[in-house]
């Protein structure tokens, strides 16, 4: 077991992938000398060269579309992203291209690509900088969407990305990059599709991801004094959402609150809450919670950006509501 940062498991899983695959590639800004933004392909070109780590002008546009084509023809690349909101930029070539082709060419194509990068809340990044694009994308027909929350998970997801014959957004937190744990020596994958339960309890399930399940675990220290025994879900999977895990815990704990950094108004939340009540309306006890950002632009000013996420103390607070009303 070797302590590792968030953005070495992430260099880690692309370092073994592209030595186990020679149709592995990655393009993107400064991806090749300068390393990444967030260094994730540090010193990667040395060993693979400047081919299979191909720096690109900035143009979102056009590099997705070139990796559309690379995967079309039997590569393997992943798109970094500088910044996920800078993908707005491609979102025709992930929407119309990466996620439709290999149903419009009636299954003579495949589109075996990630495309992953640094989003959500940082430290006074401006509007522009904050994006949580997951909830844009989530009605996109032909992708999965990920999003990784510690470094082993990290490093297993994008492996296991790497080698999906299917189009992978793969959302990083720019504040989880150095976040520390112990990863196993040996390899490891972990599945695309399926929720973590991070800790167990009996009175309320708590679905989250990303930076969120740090929040909601340093919330679950104060809900533990309160005498409330909440069971911890990291949903990981944003599409497909992974319903046999979360059924599961609802069926124990009949009450639920949705912990999310996308906005309100269209969220991952808002997709949860419809799943939820189709599917298991009769297990709960009381109408489905959810804490979410404010529809607004993430403000630079680092107090006011505080106040638009979700904070430990607020779930604590609607924790207990819940709980004791039920009492």
């Amino acid at each position: 077991m070797a302590e590792t940062f968030l953005f070495n498991a992430l260099r880690a899983a692309t370092d073994e992938e592209m030595a186990r695959d020679r149709t592995v590639f990655v393009l993107g800004e400064d991806v090749g000398h300068y390393g990444g933004s967030y260094k994730v392909t540090k010193d990667l070109y040395k060993t693979y060269g400047e081919l299979r780590l191909l720096d690109t002008p900035i143009a979102e546009n056009s590099f997705t579309g070139m990796a559309v084509g690379a995967a079309m023809t039997g590569l393997r690349p992943i798109v970094e992203g500088m910044n996920m909101g800078f993908l707005l930029l491609a979102f025709n070539q992930i929407a119309n291209n990466a996620g439709m082709l290999r149903y419009t060419s009636g299954g003579n194509f495949t589109l075996p690509m990630v495309i992953r990068g640094p989003g959500g809340v940082g430290r006074q990044l401006g509007a522009e900088h904050s994006q949580r694009l997951e909830a844009y994308f989530q009605a996109v027909p032909g992708l999965k969407i990920v999003a990784c929350s510690t470094p082993y998970n990290a490093k297993g997801l994008l492996k296991s990305a790497i080698r999906d014959n299917n189009p992978v957004l793969f959302f990083e937190h720019v504040l989880l990059y150095n976040l520390k744990e112990n990863l196993p020596d040996e390899e490891y994958l972990v599945p695309l599709d399926k929720a973590e339960v991070v800790r167990s309890g009996k009175d309320v399930t708590i679905l989250t991801y990303s930076r969120m399940r740090h929040h909601v675990l340093q919330a679950v220290k104060g809900m533990e004094k309160e005498g409330i025994d909440p069971e911890v879900i990291d949903l990981i999977s944003l599409k497909p959402i992974d319903l046999e895990t979360v059924g599961e815990s609802i069926r124990k704990t009949h009450r639920v609150i949705i912990v999310e950094e996308c906005m309100k108004t269209g969220g991952i939340a808002a997709e949860l809450i419809a799943l939820i009540n189709d599917n298991f309306f009769d297990e709960l006890d009381a109408p489905v919670l959810r804490l979410s950002s404010q529809d607004i632009p993430t403000p630079y000013n680092g107090k006011l950006e505080n106040l638009t996420i979700v904070q430990p103390e607020q779930i604590v607070e609607a924790a207990q509501k819940m709980v004791q009303a039920l009492v």
